[in-house]
């Protein structure tokens, strides 16, 4: 029976890639000279450290205009608040969303349920997998999905026929 799994991943080694070249950006830019302006990234968190909030969003900026730069969705980004750090230093905190949230995976089955499309959706772990007797019909399915829920940056993967 032919089937797709509904995805939301990121690219981790594109995501390095960004962190990387917004890292010497940094270190080159005259405006970031002798201040604690900092970006690394450990696992799925990206943490950005600078001088006052408004320094964070020149960071969070570059960070921006790197990741679309390497084909990365910004819309995997999910930023924290901005904290307060010894001194005069503050940092931010961007996780990499990564997996489709168990709420958001229960739209995306009540969406496909609710449709006359004539698929079936079950959540598996972080990915919803979708069913269907007809090739048209789930790639049916995947337009609606892509359609419904456009602040998602969903990919489909593992189509089998």
């Amino acid at each position: 029976m032919p089937s797709f799994d509904t995805v939301l991943e990121a690219d981790l080694v594109k995501v390095k890639n960004g962190v990387e070249n917004t890292a010497k950006e940094i270190g080159t830019r005259f405006d970031f000279k002798g201040t604690a302006a900092a970006i690394e990234l450990k696992d799925k968190e990206i943490t950005l450290i600078g001088d006052s909030d408004f320094q964070i969003d020149q960071i969070t900026d570059i960070l921006r205009n790197k990741m679309t730069k390497s084909a990365v969705d910004v819309r995997f980004l999910d930023a924290g608040k901005v904290e307060k750090i010894g001194g005069d230093k503050v940092k931010q905190i961007v996780k990499v969303r990564n997996g489709i949230e168990t709420e958001q995976a229960k739209k995306i089955s009540q969406l496909i349920k609710g449709s006359k499309v004539k698929v079936q959706a079950s959540i598996q772990g972080d990915a919803v997998r979708v069913t269907g007797a007809k090739r048209d019909d789930l790639q049916a399915a995947m337009a609606m999905i892509k359609a419904e829920l456009p602040d998602m940056p969903l990919s489909f993967n593992n189509f089998r026929d």
